[in-house]
């Protein structure tokens, strides 16, 4: 039995931290499906949702990428407090000061895609 929790077409997570990662804004779709209390997410570091099927790799490429000051997309596997999980198609854009992802509900054979990548990823 899977503890997939599949995003509403109108859920859009957003988030912000700063340079090294600590979450300084939350919005309610974001601590709704991740199963958090804004005051639970605020001052913590974003792999708070991190789930561990997740490719070491793919964050790397995130970094990478946002530290050059450019846009970053892809599909992550998050996960919800106290068990389960949901994936999302994150766009994280560079700030000044640190980083805003927004993440929307990707298609089933976005993820079925996404999971075949990573299964070769370490």
């Amino acid at each position: 039995m899977s503890n997939e929790y599949v995003l509403s077409e109108e859920d859009f997570l957003v988030s912000q931290t700063d340079a090294k990662g600590i979450i300084t804004f939350a919005n309610e779709d974001f601590c709704k499906v991740a199963g958090y209390e804004l005051d639970e997410l605020i001052g913590k570091n974003h792999n708070i949702v991190r789930h561990p099927d997740m490719p070491h790799a793919a964050f790397k490429n995130l970094w990478e990428t946002v530290q050059r000051k450019k846009v970053w997309t892809g599909y992550v596997k998050n996960s919800i407090k106290g068990g389960g999980f949901y994936w999302v198609y994150a766009t994280v854009y560079p700030m000044d000061n640190g980083y805003m992802s927004c993440r929307r509900k990707p298609s089933k054979s976005e993820i079925e895609e996404a999971e075949l990548l990573y299964k070769t990823m370490r």
